[in-house]
């Protein structure tokens, strides 16, 4: 049975995060305005329903979806790009793809006691970023 992620995560680090923003072609302003936010993670993880709630000071960014089942995911506040999502579990990972544009593009959130990990792909790069359950 997978883990249930409900809970609030606080950001501690990332990794590759410009070369990521750059596979998705954003402009090099937003790219390191992006690099510099610290975004929290809330997910309300219920049965096969999940609300991902992504938060930083300069706009939110909500996932709200039915587990294995695809739908088209608006990622116009991210990089002006739609695409057909699918977030499903894959052992104790959540795994999201992404069909679109961009090549290889999805991620993975895992937990390792009460740290969330996300892996972001896109074309080439890879993206980590961790974040810590406060409640």
């Amino acid at each position: 049975m997978p883990p249930n992620l409900t809970g609030y995560y606080r950001f501690v680090s990332q990794e590759n995060m410009d070369n990521y923003l750059r596979a998705l072609d954003i402009n090099v302003v937003l790219r390191k305005l992006v690099c510099l936010l610290k975004p929290d993670k809330e997910i309300i993880h219920t049965g096969d329903h999940m609300v991902i709630r992504t938060i930083t000071s300069l706009r939110d960014y909500i996932m709200d979806f039915d587990l294995g089942v695809q739908f088209e995911e608006d990622l116009g506040p991210v990089d002006g790009r739609k695409c057909q999502t699918t977030v499903s579990w894959e052992g104790d990972q959540l795994v999201c793809e992404q069909l679109g544009e961009k090549r290889n593009r999805g991620w993975r959130h895992w937990l390792e006691g009460d740290q969330l990990h996300l892996r972001m792909t896109a074309e080439d790069e890879v993206c980590v970023q961790v974040f810590q359950k406060v409640k």
